[in-house]
């Protein structure tokens, strides 16, 4: 009889015991040698068939587990399903995933995409039958040589998995819809979710299912105001200005006062990459905040050696800013990697600007940014998006939204990929625990209208989004695409009945801008004078 020498490598102790667990019964030797020695398995001579091309059922067989070595497997095929006369087969994890992602042009662009919808249907069949734990042991982008892979694995939670560990993916979305299953059962959990498992997961559902889900989560974080919570809807003021003119940018967030906007945070794209207007615009967003006594933080969302640079000058800095991606290569793109982000967040903490709680970081995400970077792996784009919410995880942040729409329809071609991508981000946010909001938007060259945004906009709001953005007249003058404007998150708000931010909301009563109902009422000249004189006293 031939033999079939396969060798796994995973990284610790949790992964050895997953793929351990697999040849439960077959095992003659373990070897665990310190936490993170070699764990070596030894499987018996025969195992339950002499047909070569079915996976590992020859032997004999030896498994050697090696702390930094992704895991491989010598095989002809390591998944594989029979649909009527055609057999379908995927030769790696990553192709697996791929082939079960919704239709997407990113996908199709790289090469990845599924080839038909039988194939999506096939792949969809065998991740549902795929061990959650099996997503431990085989690390999709190398552990050696990628510093978001070893923050992912070193840093999960056995513990919190331990609930979760005996589910297939397919039973986890079960569990995940059940009724029983509350949000503060996920909550439990969510440490011990990897992104990889986040991303299988949501492969599997309807958009319902993603909605009806991150519905249960609530993610609270703090720093001038209370976000996150169940029945409110915060709103980024976004005044993005072509030159940064200060009296342009103070109108815009005049606008946004004045439409009950700004709880999440009043965060200016600046136009420029000067560490001066950076400093200049910081100052004047604290101006502004601390004349009307508005419970609410700014950010100026330049690079964070620009932020870390206006910290060194003392620059009234609330938030550090930064766009995140789901691979040390592609934040590489980005011009950062994990021991930046970390020294950012401990420069942010000791300033001790919050009054109610610390959470100092807003990060900047979006599907296809690794793609386009050409540091993607050959993984499918939502699962490199949800990877980068494992580096936003590991810093508490205040914010993170996904910027849907922005990277083109190179990506996502059209309203129903981007309105699918909006609901995926949002429930893998939230099933990973961050505090996520989006960007509901799109480009002038993408197959999609405000219509489609409308449509994505409700959608999140049924779905328990913590903000969206709020852009004078939902057209960015500065970065050139479509968003959502102040009337769109007034719309959300009133139609959903949903609330601002308890404190903000608090503040705009006191400044007379709220009605008997708690509605924004019509502009009254006499009720917030100073407040209408907000340009002026810019200028």
């Amino acid at each position: 009889m031939p033999s079939v020498h396969r060798i796994a490598t995973a990284y610790g102790a949790t992964a050895a015991a997953a793929l351990a667990r697999r040849f439960e019964g077959n095992i003659e030797e373990r070897a665990l040698l310190g936490v993170r020695g070699a764990y070596t398995i030894r499987v018996g001579d025969y195992l339950t068939s002499a047909d070569t091309e079915d996976w590992c059922e020859t032997g004999p067989v030896t498994l050697v587990l090696n702390p930094r070595t992704r895991c491989r497997w010598i095989a002809e095929t390591m998944y594989r399903i029979d649909l009527g006369a055609a057999r379908h087969t995927f030769a790696s994890l990553a192709a697996l995933l791929a082939a079960a992602s919704p239709a997407r042009s990113g996908d199709a662009l790289a090469g990845l995409a599924a080839r038909s919808n039988l194939e999506r249907v096939a792949a969809r069949m065998v991740l549902a039958d795929l061990p959650l734990a099996d997503l431990l042991t085989d690390a999709l982008v190398p552990y050696e040589t990628d510093e978001v892979t070893r923050l992912i694995l070193d840093g999960h939670d056995a513990a919190a998995f331990a609930a979760l560990s005996h589910l297939t993916v397919g039973e986890f979305r079960e569990w995940l819809l059940t009724d029983t299953t509350s949000g503060a059962s996920i909550a439990a959990v969510s440490p011990g979710l990897t992104p990889e498992m986040v991303a299988a997961v949501s492969k599997l559902m309807r958009n319902q299912d993603l909605i009806a889900v991150a519905r249960k989560i609530e993610v609270v974080t703090r720093f001038r105001n209370t976000l996150g919570l169940k029945g409110r809807l915060a709103v980024r003021l976004q005044p993005n200005h072509p030159t940064d003119d200060p009296l342009g940018i103070a109108a815009a967030v005049l606008d946004g006062l004045l439409m009950g906007c700004g709880d999440a945070v009043i965060g200016i794209n600046p136009a420029s990459d000067s560490v001066d207007a950076a400093c200049t615009l910081l100052h004047m967003l604290d101006q502004v905040r601390l004349a009307h006594a508005i419970p609410a933080q700014t950010c100026v969302l330049t690079h964070v050696t620009n932020t870390l640079a206006a910290i060194q000058r003392g620059a009234p800095v609330d938030l550090v800013f930064q766009s995140i991606a789901g691979s040390e290569a592609a934040n590489r793109s980005f011009g950062i990697d994990l021991a930046m982000l970390r020294e950012a967040h401990e420069a942010a903490l000791s300033l001790k600007r919050g009054t109610v709680g610390q959470n100092v970081m807003y990060f900047e995400t979006g599907q296809g940014s690794a793609l386009s970077a050409n540091a993607h792996h050959g993984v499918d784009q939502q699962t490199m998006e949800v990877r980068a919410y494992a580096v936003a995880r590991e810093f508490a942040p205040l914010l993170v939204n996904t910027v849907v729409g922005f990277i083109g329809p190179e990506y996502l071609y059209d309203g129903k990929q981007i309105i699918r991508a909006g609901l995926e981000d949002h429930f893998c946010g939230k099933l990973m625990g961050l505090p996520m909001g989006c960007d509901v938007c799109y480009t002038n060259h993408a197959e999609a209208d405000q219509d489609d945004m409308d449509i994505l906009l409700t959608l999140l709001g049924v779905a328990g989004v913590n903000f969206v953005m709020g852009v004078p007249g939902a057209d960015d003058v500065m970065l050139g695409y479509q968003s959502t404007s102040f009337h769109d998150a007034l719309y959300a708000r009133d139609t959903l009945g949903l609330r601002p931010a308890p404190e903000f909301e608090t503040w705009l009563d006191a400044v007379g801008l709220l009605d008997d109902a708690g509605r924004i009422r019509p502009v009254d000249f006499d009720r917030a004078p100073a407040l209408l004189a907000l340009p002026e006293a810019i200028r």
